[in-house]
């Protein structure tokens, strides 16, 4: 018989088998020869008291064998098939091509940046230089914005997909099993491009085509109807279906359709800074001790606050983490974060950003959003004074409207300078983040504090234009063939949800053409 129980452990007890017999004990009355093993099926930290523990949910086997492990997916070959066309080899383009796969479709990814590999060198260049390749940087490139920042898998998209699916493809494809049963499951920037190289290996062995510095400028269209793409404004490739899975950044994408006058809709979304602290003061206030155990990792946080009915909230918080450059065009500052798979670094650093509603922006304009929010990006680029420099400020200087007198040490590369941060910022934004940041340091002690540093602008959490399509078909609803997908049309929020979305996609394909 099989039994599901939860335990709890003390963070120096995790991995004591003796320990952990002896709670199952506990709760399973059973003779020692009728005990068979158990199955860790979660695991989770609980700091909500004084001694904080880890809580294991188990599968425990009486009488009964340890089920085994679910098998790879085997994939078939599909060089033979009918084709269809991913623009974009982000998480979303890369699952919706192995759901192809599975289906007996032949998936072409079109990429507008390079491999994994090559890419490492523009992010070098990018740190080191201040200089920015416009299609291969952190956002463009193999893997999608995800690879080199971050890898946090965690998701509340339940209702949207498989998620136990996602996470397994990418045990299959080199990852850790932790990701499997960790609360908060997360890869680390410096482990997923072995794994996404691994993804497109298995897509390639299969039959499918992965192109990389392969731009689609064109999307051709008759009748209403895809008729395949532009590459390079040079190539033409036929196809009755296109997946756009090009994610938030690509600008470009956005004013092709607008200029063929397909349907777009201006999106709302949100803006703020990326907030760095010490990671010793989050560990002491979430772990509640001075020194945080061994057996602990960084300690993570998550924050939501109303103010004058305007959500100011946390965004891709990463405990022992590094503050990166990610623009994707010239004379622009855009940051976001990363952590390493051991997040080992010394600070802790999270985007906290202020809901941006359509009556913020004024006019009709379906790229108002994304106007608004390149103008904040280029000012902010002015502010820095070149070289992705970026304009920072001391937390509590912020808020009591002062200029820093420095800027302390930081993990942002290619350095910061000291600005006045409401020179940059809309004032509806300056407003909700002085009045939430001070109610946080009631929440987190020390987090209110002139040792965390303000960094601008945290601009891109998600998309600020939708591509509207369908609901049962996933079709625009005036292209037949045209799948908007993820993150980039407005339907996914990170790698998980964008993952699930190209994996709907590629069903809502083969469920149409069988239609």
């Amino acid at each position: 018989m099989k039994y599901e129980i939860e335990i709890a452990l003390l963070p120096s007890q995790l991995y004591d088998e003796d320990v952990i017999l002896s709670k199952i004990g506990q709760q399973i009355k059973f003779k020692f020869s009728e005990y068979k093993g158990y199955k860790l099926l979660k695991r989770s930290i609980d700091a909500r008291s004084k001694s904080t523990v880890y809580r294991l949910k188990l599968a425990v086997f009486i009488n009964e064998p340890v089920c085994q492990d679910v098998l790879p997916t085997v994939y078939g070959d599909v060089r033979n098939k009918s084709s269809i066309i991913i623009v974009g080899a982000g998480p979303a383009g890369l699952f919706a091509a192995l759901e192809c796969i599975e289906l007996g479709i032949r998936p072409i990814i079109l990429e507008r940046g390079k491999d994994v590999k090559q890419r490492r060198r523009d992010l070098a260049r990018i740190n080191r230089e201040g200089v920015v390749n416009i299609e291969s940087n952190y956002c463009f490139g193999e893997g999608g914005a995800g690879t080199y920042s971050d890898g946090k898998l965690y998701t509340r998209s339940n209702k949207r997909g498989d998620i136990q699916k996602v996470l397994q493809i990418f045990v299959d494809h080199g990852a850790d099993e932790d990701i499997l049963i960790d609360a908060r499951p997360h890869i680390g920037t410096n482990k997923l491009p072995g794994i996404i190289t691994s993804i497109r290996e298995t897509i390639l062995k299969s039959g499918g085509e992965v192109r990389f510095d392969s731009l689609v400028t064109d999307i051709l269209i008759k009748d209403n109807k895809v008729q395949g793409v532009v590459v390079n404004n040079s190539e033409t490739l036929k196809a009755d279906a296109v997946i756009l899975a090009t994610g938030h950044s690509a600008r470009d994408i956005y004013e092709l359709l607008h200029s063929k006058k397909i349907l777009l809709e201006a999106k709302p979304f949100a803006m703020g800074v990326r907030v760095e602290h010490p990671q010793q003061i989050i560990d002491r206030a979430q772990y509640h001790t001075e020194t945080r155990s061994e057996y602990l990792p960084p300690a993570y946080y998550s924050l939501v606050e109303q103010v004058n009915g305007r959500g100011v909230f946390s965004f891709c918080m990463c405990p022992g983490g590094i503050i990166a450059p990610c623009a994707t065009g010239k004379e622009e500052i855009v940051v976001n974060g990363w952590s390493p798979s051991k997040r080992n670094n010394p600070f802790a650093n999270s985007g906290m950003v202020v809901q941006v509603n359509l009556e913020d922006v004024p006019g009709d304009d379906p790229l108002k959003m994304l106007n608004f929010q390149s103008k904040i990006e280029k000012l902010a680029f002015e502010y820095g004074g070149g070289n992705l420099v970026a304009p920072a400020q001391r937390m509590q200087d912020f808020v009591e409207k002062r200029l820093s007198k420095d800027i302390p040490a930081n993990s942002y590369l290619p350095g910061t300078k000291s600005v006045e941060l409401d020179k940059i910022l809309p004032s509806f934004i300056v407003e909700s983040l002085r009045g939430a940041l001070p109610t946080f340091g009631k929440k987190i002690k020390g987090y209110y504090s002139n040792d965390a540093v303000l960094v601008g602008v945290e601009s891109r959490s998600s998309s600020p234009v939708r591509i509207p399509r369908d609901r049962e078909t996933l079709q625009h609803p005036e292209i037949i063939g045209l799948y908007p997908c993820a993150e980039g049309a407005g339907y996914a929020g990170g790698i998980v949800s964008a993952a699930i979305d190209g994996i709907n996609c590629a069903v809502a394909i083969s469920k149409n053409n069988k239609s």
